[in-house]
């Protein structure tokens, strides 16, 4: 699996894991992810595979009839690569090589199948993703396997495979809590992994839990990715889980029975993981192996791309009335916030004006939904919930039903989103979101005061509603409003 530079217009892969059968279709090779199409089959075919030896003969069928499903799908799509991979079930079962070869004859894919090493490296990858100078340890927990893999400042090092996946597990006769300890112990030990590093959760058992702890804990933002737990309270959550049945924790979320039936087990391993590794934090990553894969397809430079950047050039491109606004915008006011994350601003300069279509009454709420739920890699969720405040702010001021998750994001984090919107709302009034409007503008302090000053032709911008915003900006900013004209 090498990497490329090759530009496709949609991608494509399949993961055939030990608990379910994926297809997603990315919609090219982009720094940031777009899923045009993903689907899943929970199909067990490591299911009883410790115990047999061989593939679960109904998931064989469910995972081949999915797998056919998915061929037929890719060949209307227009998908030009196609990637495949199996992991640890048809790694490890004695009929694997006889269920690649079917796969073979009766859908023409062929499956790669991929030691326990490349699995974790994928999955490491994925998590390079979104994180790109990422450091620590990625978890990544399938079915019958459970990877680990050190992350050094955005590169993977070493990484191990074991058998602490919940399907494993489930056949497993004797001390379940000391088993998953010194299998814990010793896979640590062949990566290398000191304690007391971040700890990245990747896997549907670890999303599963990392929801349930939401639930239990009423947190206000429902967004998987980078969400972030003490190692406390996700030890809490564990042992909760591990003693409840699947019936009780549907009681708490959407999750899918045949993900919650493994949640038991997998919180087991957590408990054991947590004492092992001694983590500083733990975070959730939505990417893993598939990602991972795409990851493999990209060139380097592509890879040293901010992923935060990229996803909001992208929805400014294909959402905003004039692209390349943003650019401009961001030139035009940063210098009021020099002391703010500029990476943030910009991000936010370039995501002012994709909502311009909803109905003016919700845009402003608009605003802060999609931003807060947007597929955006290397943002956290407080840094989510800044941008979306911004926004919102450049349509509407005042409160309103995201009061919840601005609870997430300090005082002084949500004054400055809200100037940051105030001012984002002013340059976009002056120039009607055109960048070639903004050329002839200033805005600076000095002296308390905030002063616009207009050059040349774009004297002719006065009016009204501009004194009005500068005049709103400047109280944000407890200033003096001023206009100057050259």
């Amino acid at each position: 699996m090498q990497e490329t530079n090759q530009e496709y217009h949609r991608v494509g892969v399949i993961d055939v894991g030990s608990n379910s059968v994926r297809l997603v279709v990315f919609d090219g090779i982009a720094r940031s992810p777009a899923y045009f199409f993903n689907e899943k089959v929970l199909c067990g075919l490591g299911q009883g595979l410790a115990e047999s030896g061989v593939l679960s003969p109904p998931g064989r069928v469910r995972a081949l009839q999915a797998i056919k499903r998915f061929a037929l799908l890719l060949e209307h799509m227009g998908v030009e690569k196609v990637s495949t991979v199996a992991t640890a079930a048809v790694r490890e079962a004695t009929d694997g090589p006889d269920f690649c070869a079917e796969v073979l004859r009766e859908t023409g894919i062929e499956l790669y199948v991929a030691s326990g090493e490349e699995e974790a490296r994928l999955s490491a990858q994925g998590v390079l993703l979104g994180w790109p100078d990422a450091h620590g340890l990625v978890c990544d927990i399938g079915g019958a396997s459970l990877e680990l893999a050190r992350l050094n400042n955005g590169q993977v090092g070493s990484r191990e495979t074991s058998a602490l996946g919940p399907l494993k597990l489930a056949d497993y006769t004797g001390d379940i809590e000391a088993h998953i300890r010194n299998v814990a112990i010793e896979t640590m030990n062949t990566v290398g992994a000191p304690k007391g590093e971040r700890l990245f959760l990747v896997g549907g058992s670890w999303r599963a839990l990392a929801r349930l702890d939401m639930a239990r804990r009423a947190y206000p933002l429902h967004v998987l990715h980078e969400y972030q737990v003490t190692p406390e309270n996700m030890a809490e959550t564990a042992n909760w889980a591990s003693e409840q049945s699947p019936e009780a924790l549907a009681e708490l979320t959407e999750t899918s029975m045949a993900r919650l039936n493994l949640v038991p087990l997998a919180s087991r391993v957590m408990q054991g993981l947590i004492e092992v590794l001694q983590p500083s934090e733990i975070a959730i990553s939505s990417y893993g192996i598939r990602e991972g894969m795409l990851y493999e397809a990209m060139s380097k430079d592509m890879r040293r791309l901010d992923p935060l950047i990229e996803a909001c050039r992208y929805m400014e491109a294909t959402n905003a009335r004039f692209p390349g606004f943003g650019d401009a915008l961001f030139d035009w006011l940063k210098g009021l916030f020099i002391d703010a994350d500029q990476r943030l601003l910009l991000a936010a300069c370039l995501l002012h004006d994709t909502t311009w279509r909803a109905h003016p009454d919700y845009r402003a709420d608009m605003c802060f939904e999609t931003v807060t739920r947007a597929n955006m890699g290397g943002i956290d969720h407080e840094g989510r919930l800044f941008l979306a405040w911004a926004i919102r702010s450049r349509y509407k001021s005042g409160g309103g039903e995201e009061g919840a998750s601005l609870s997430l994001l300090p005082t002084e984090k949500t004054d400055l989103a809200r100037r940051l919107g105030l001012a984002m709302r002013l340059g976009a009034m002056i120039s009607g979101a055109q960048a070639v409007m903004l050329k002839n503008t200033t805005l600076t302090i000095e002296n308390g005061s905030l002063t616009l000053c207009l050059h040349g032709n774009a004297k002719s911008l006065m009016g009204e509603v501009l004194e009005k915003r500068l005049q709103a900006l400047a109280k944000a900013f407890d200033l003096l409003p001023a206009i100057e004209t050259q």
